[in-house]
């Protein structure tokens, strides 16, 4: 058996349900219908929620039909980009709806982003169109000569009641105004769902400078399809226009923009946290409204695990980064509820593998879930591949992931490239795959350390770093050997929880590592910080690591 072959239709099971193997033929149809047929069939029902603001899908498509006959009298064509700059806001889902519906492709960039960051995104994707809080207005308007900006829309700062500024400067005008304004008019663009973005987001800035993934109408329909709405099928009854999801991590992240569509595809409603650091505001809503689906990310599960939530019926779905065993334990003995993994990344809209078992769990379906990322979702291909040979590796072994289907990305910004002729996509993810069709992640190979030509996976080394009852966070990296040339030394970074600051030390986190890891993986040095570095994605930022420590390192010899 080969992976040809499929072995994780198998596991295609949520409890006693067979899940279907295929999803085909999937929607060859505008994203915004998604949208509209929430409109029509729960139009009453809630669409999103920040705080006390509420607004239902009848008012958010009123909203975003507004914004997009706005957008198209600013001269926004289809296939036009435009750039969303806001925080977590409701605002943001109104404009992305609106952009989308006006033929044009949502630019989402972090509210973080520094002025040369911001430029970089504007200029590569040549958005004619900015949306942007007012703070940050002087901001844009200075860099706005430097690029294709033609108008820019502002949206009132967060908890403000208005605009502040009572004289608009030419090419600027205001959000609120422009749907008011507008309400009741709406625009028909046509669109080809197989080649129009809807999306151009910028990934990889953690590494180097951000690349534009092309994701088209058809990737994320594809992916709203075969994703969560696959897997959840069997309690769609239950589900659909009653549930709500708590959204905790940044929209203008793949995860989080690919949320938003993914609650109207099933009428949910909303909840966002404006602030996905605030992580007590967090713990309080989660207590407050018991929302049914809770996505998130490893780093947030880290600080929510300080807080005893208690019992929820809550489905917690952890993505973006490995999450290292003792954080599920710690966070499944609180609330008693299994953590739902997946894999997927940007440049798969986002979604590439699921795990049921952990939602058979919760449901009373099955008494144990698997662990694992879970199994690729249908017409989805997977391979391991050697990443010098290219060849397959045996199951079990590992090698790096290929992947290929219709949520895959048109390609990198603006040529399309990125895939294979064949279009498979080489992810730089290192895994492997169980007989029963699970997926597993060892490591990112730029983040695998070589030491004197033996593979260290870093998470492998931080999973073990973690059982230590004082950590609350750590990164493994690997920095030049100044002893050895084209070696690395393994340095693990440690940020331990407030009340054993001071009280953990080297001896006892190398002495904890020598009991389970090889004795080249266990590092050479572990060095103690109050703060890591977090990308605007929420990941920890091993590149920033890696530049702070190698001066260290070659001092320590």
């Amino acid at each position: 058996m080969n992976y040809s072959d499929k072995p994780w239709l198998k596991s295609y099971k949520l409890g006693p349900y067979k899940l279907k193997a295929t999803c085909q033929p999937y929607p060859v149809e505008p994203l915004w219908k998604v949208l509209d047929n929430a409109a029509e069939q729960h139009g009453r029902k809630t669409a999103v929620q920040l705080g006390e603001r509420t607004m239902t899908y009848k008012e958010l498509r009123e909203q975003a039909d507004a914004l997009a006959f706005a957008l198209v009298g600013m001269g926004i064509r289809r296939g036009d980009r435009v750039c969303l700059f806001l925080p977590n806001c409701i605002e943001f889902v109104i404009g992305d709806w609106g952009i989308i519906k006006s033929g044009g492709a949502t630019v989402p960039t972090s509210a973080a982003r520094t002025d040369e960051g911001l430029l970089h995104e504007l200029t590569q994707s040549g958005s004619r169109v900015i949306i942007c809080c007012e703070a940050d207005l002087q901001r844009v308007m200075a860099l706005k000569s430097k690029t294709a900006i033609e108008n820019v829309i502002i949206v009132p700062d967060f908890g403000s009641e208005g605009l502040k500024t009572a004289t608009l400067p030419a090419g600027v005008s205001g959000f609120e105004r422009l749907i008011e304004e507008n309400l009741g008019k709406s625009v028909a663009v046509e669109i080809d769902p197989m080649n129009d973005l809807c999306e151009l987001s910028f990934t990889g800035g953690a590494t180097g400078l951000p690349k534009g993934v092309m994701i088209t109408h058809f990737n994320r329909y594809a992916n709203l399809v075969h994703g969560l709405g696959w897997m959840m099928e069997p309690l769609s009854r239950a589900i659909i226009g009653k549930s709500s999801v708590f959204i905790t991590i940044p929209l203008f992240h793949a995860y989080g923009h690919a949320l938003i569509h993914m609650a109207a595809f099933w009428s949910l409603r909303v909840i966002i946290a404006p602030d996905p650091r605030a992580i007590e505001d967090i713990v309080n809503t989660i207590r407050e409204y018991r929302p049914f689906l809770i996505p998130t990310i490893p780093t947030q599960l880290m600080r929510i695990g300080k807080h005893k939530i208690g019992r929820v019926n809550s489905l917690f779905f952890s993505a973006s980064a490995p999450l290292p065993e003792s954080v599920r334990e710690a966070v499944m003995k609180d609330m008693g509820n299994p953590i739902g993994e997946g894999y997927g990344l940007t440049e798969t809209a986002p979604i590439a593998t699921l795990n049921p078992s952990a939602f058979s769990k919760i449901t009373g379906f099955m008494s144990k879930e698997k662990r694992g990322l879970g199994v690729p979702v249908p017409d989805t291909e997977f391979r391991v591949v050697d990443p010098a040979t290219g060849q397959d590796v045996p199951f079990g072994e590992t090698g790096e992931i290929i992947l290929r289907g219709p949520q895959v990305m048109k390609g990198y910004w603006p040529d399309a490239s990125g895939l294979t002729e064949d279009r498979w996509f080489h992810t730089g993810d290192l895994g492997y795959m169980d007989d029963e069709g699970f997926f597993y992640i060892t490591d990112r190979i730029k983040d695998m350390i070589n030491v004197s030509g033996l593979k260290v996976y870093s998470t492998k080394v931080d999973d073990v770093i973690f059982r230590h009852p004082g950590v609350q966070m750590v990164v493994t990296i690997g920095v030049p050997d100044p002893e050895r040339e084209g070696s690395e030394r393994v340095v693990a970074i440690v940020r331990t929880k407030e009340e054993f600051s001071g009280k953990v030390s080297e001896e006892e986190i190398i002495k904890l590592c020598k009991e389970t890891l090889a004795y080249y993986e266990v590092p050479k040095m572990v060095i103690f910080k109050d703060d890591l570095p977090i990308t605007v994605t929420g990941k920890l930022w091993k590149k920033e690591l890696r530049d702070e420590f190698k001066e260290i390192l070659s001092k320590k010899g």
